[in-house]
């Protein structure tokens, strides 16, 4: 059964995650008029504690911004059903846990509330479940993306010549 559910569900998620944020951009995207409520409140919100403008149109969690994450987020869930690029599903994942974190956060701990739009928490739970789904394809996806961190660091991080790094807690001999 577990095997069953681990084979159907990445692709599972990944479909309803990237419908869920692709819908989301044509809001986000053309500044409608739910969008700038649910961020103008953010932006207020922040403003009481001289944070204005954080989710303004050109802050640092602007509509803009958060979209594009979500863009990202939708297609690194789609590229990475191809079978060869298995890592690339598991950064989607984690930049969709990270944009449904900060949405559920947003939701439940500041003014902006579980009904920001009069559409019976519609939107709150739909950051909810995909929360939810997106930790879980984490989950199952946590090897592909240790493995994925563990390229970035060969990548970035240089180790001393011949390929090997140094144990750092051994002592060394003078």
């Amino acid at each position: 059964m577990f095997q069953t559910v681990s084979r159907w569900l990445p692709f599972g998620v990944s479909l309803f995650g990237a419908a869920v944020f692709l819908d989301s951009l044509r809001f986000k995207f053309t500044d409608a008029p739910e969008t700038q409520e649910i961020f103008g409140r953010l932006d207020g919100w922040a403003a009481s504690f001289g944070a204005a403008g954080l989710f303004g149109h050109t802050g640092l969690f602007s509509q803009y911004v958060i979209g594009s994450a979500e863009l990202v987020a939708s297609a690194l869930l789609l590229v990475g059903l191809v079978r060869g690029l298995k890592r690339l599903h598991s950064l989607g994942a984690a930049i969709g846990f990270a944009v449904m974190s900060g949405a559920v956060s947003f939701h439940l701990f500041t003014p902006l509330g579980i009904d920001p739009n009069n559409d019976g928490g519609g939107l709150f739970i739909a950051a909810c479940v995909l929360w939810a789904l997106t930790g879980a394809l984490l989950v199952l996806r946590r090897a592909d993306l240790f493995a994925l961190l563990g390229d970035l660091q060969r990548a970035f991080i240089p180790g001393p010549v011949g390929g090997r790094r140094a144990d750092m807690r051994k002592p060394v001999a003078i």
